[in-house]
Parts: structure tokens; sequence; C-alpha cells
């Protein structure tokens, strides 16, 4: 594995050079610190966890890579054991216990909970013990497990903390310092794999964000649907039909009952009031109304003809 120092070439296990905050926490950990690192999905945190495994080989110490759910713990063992080799590696789940006194350990964080409560023997030797997704700590009805695994393990073991959506990593690695001992926060917020969210809206898929006139690195919220957003809120307001299909009558008389399109029996309705109710189920139902039968449905004991839309 290369050295936390990085460089271009090839050394060890991996192919590449470590980004400035992979450097950054490979070298406190090589210091004998703990780590807190918060970066984007898709960054690199795993290499960070990898180098404590690393660590733990070279000093003939354990190490424990812990993950939220048996599908990661899963995912994680295949990969070091191609990596070390299956004399090297084990994995603990509430499914699966294959080689459990190995060197390095792949469980759930439920297991090495049970573990520390237990006095497991498996705990010998523990160096290092990677918390994988570490912000399930603030999860309502699981976090008690990662506060409780931060809280009781052995002094003398360093935690590598990884997460991509803690929010508050400053405070939360204060909370590690005054409970672990020296832990060097990492915190990067540059995001390689590209984040493109949309919105599904009035029949068409926009883009959340655009880039602004006047600072084409700070994306504002697309104009367009801050336009429909004002349209819908003023039809709700008035009772009007907006753009949207919601609240739109489908009689010319105001009508807004689903199911068929009746003009008004007052004097005025004719044929300007048919053609504005087959206007209005066509903004509705996205097509013309069914084509006028010989006798009334109702007559025939039959439902009306209903929008396409709402069956």
């Amino acid at each position: 594995m290369p050295s936390p120092g990085g460089g271009g070439h090839r050394t060890g296990l991996l192919y590449f050079s470590f980004d400035d905050y992979q450097r950054r926490a490979c070298q406190a950990l090589n210091e004998g610190h703990g780590v807190l690192v918060a970066a984007p999905t898709g960054s690199g945190k795993t290499v960070v966890g990898e180098f404590a495994v690393h660590l733990a080989l070279a000093a003939g110490r354990k190490c424990f890579y812990t993950t939220p759910i048996k599908a990661l713990s899963n995912q994680k063992f295949g990969d070091l054991v191609r990596r070390y080799g299956p004399d090297k590696v084990g994995l603990l789940t509430g499914d699966n216990s294959i080689n459990g006194e190995a060197p390095i350990v792949v469980m759930t964080t439920e297991v090495l909970r049970n573990m520390l409560y237990g006095g497991s023997v498996t705990l010998d030797g523990l160096g290092y013990v990677v918390l994988d997704e570490v912000h399930y700590l603030a999860d309502r009805f699981r976090g008690a497990v990662w506060e409780e695994v931060i809280i009781h393990l052995p002094e003398s073991v360093r935690v590598v903390a990884l997460s991509a959506t803690v929010s508050n990593a400053e405070e939360f690695g204060e909370w590690l310092t005054q409970v672990r001992g020296g832990t060097t926060v990492i915190v990067d917020e540059h995001r390689p794999v590209p984040l493109w969210q949309h919105v599904l809206a009035d029949g068409h898929l926009y883009d959340l964000f655009v880039s602004g006139n006047r600072k084409p690195d700070s994306p504002q919220v697309n104009p367009d649907l801050l336009r429909l957003s004002r349209r819908e809120e003023q039809a709700r307001r008035t009772g009007r039909p907006g753009h949207g299909r919601r609240a739109v009558p489908w009689s010319s008389n105001g009508s807004t009952r689903p199911g068929y399109c009746r003009p008004s029996r007052s004097s005025s309705a004719g044929p300007p009031a048919t053609r504005r109710c087959a206007s209005a189920w066509t903004r509705a139902c996205g097509s013309p109304p069914p084509k006028k039968r010989n006798s009334s449905p109702r007559s025939r004991g039959a439902a009306p003809p209903t929008c396409p839309r709402r069956t």
C-alpha cells in the first residue's frame, strides 16, 4: 500500500496516488491518532479504512471493519479476501461466521457491541476499528449501538470513523476527542462523482439547480420551477385552475366532478360552452374527451366516460 505521503507511482497494493484529504487522514493514523473522515460518496473514504487494516497487519495486531448492514459486510469481506487472502480475513454477521479469529474481521456493528458486553476473547490484540457509515449514530432506533461501541472500546484501540452524510463533523469530532482521546477531523467537500437532481413537474423533467448568471460556480434553483410553484400557489389560493392538473374544471359551468363533461343548461350553453368543456377535459386528462354517443350513458345504466388519468 502507498505511504501516507502519496505519490504518482504504484507501491504495494494500490495503483493510484492519494488525494490530499486521504493523505492527511492516513498520516494522522500513522501518528497514532483516531480519525473522523467526512467526504462525499465516491470520493475514496474506504482507502483510509484499508490503511488502518494495513497498519494493523504491519504491527501484528487486529483490525475490525464494521458496517451497518450485512450486505455491506459481505461486500467488504469479498474485497478484503481478494486482497489479503482467505486466511487473513473473517466475517461475523447474524447469518455467517467465517474465520472469526482472523487478524482482519468484517462484521456488523451490533456484533462488535455484543463482543464488548460479553468480554469476548476475540477482542485480544485489537488495534483498529473502522466504523463505516458512522452517521448511523444519529438513527433513533440503532444509533445507541454506535455510541456504545465508541464508548466501551479499549483505550488502546484507534477508531476510524467514515461518513458521507454527517453534517456536524467538527462537533462530532470534539465528542470523539472527549471520549476516545486524540481524534483528527478530516472534511473534504469535493464531489468527484457529480450529483444531478431533477424534478418532474407538469409533465416535464427540470433540472433542480442551474448555474447563475453572475456566479457560475454558485447554482441557483431553476427559475422555471419557481414560476411553476408560484402559479400553483396562486391557483390554490384563488381556486382557479393552474398550469397543473389539479382542480381543473371539466365542465363549462365550473363543475369538477370527474367522469363526464357536461355543458351548463343555462341559455348561454351552446357550442362555445361545449368547446370550453372539451378544452378543460383536454387540459385535465391530456387527451380529447370521448366522442358523444347516440344515447346518454346514464339512460343505459353505464358509467360515464372517465378520464384515463383518473382511473
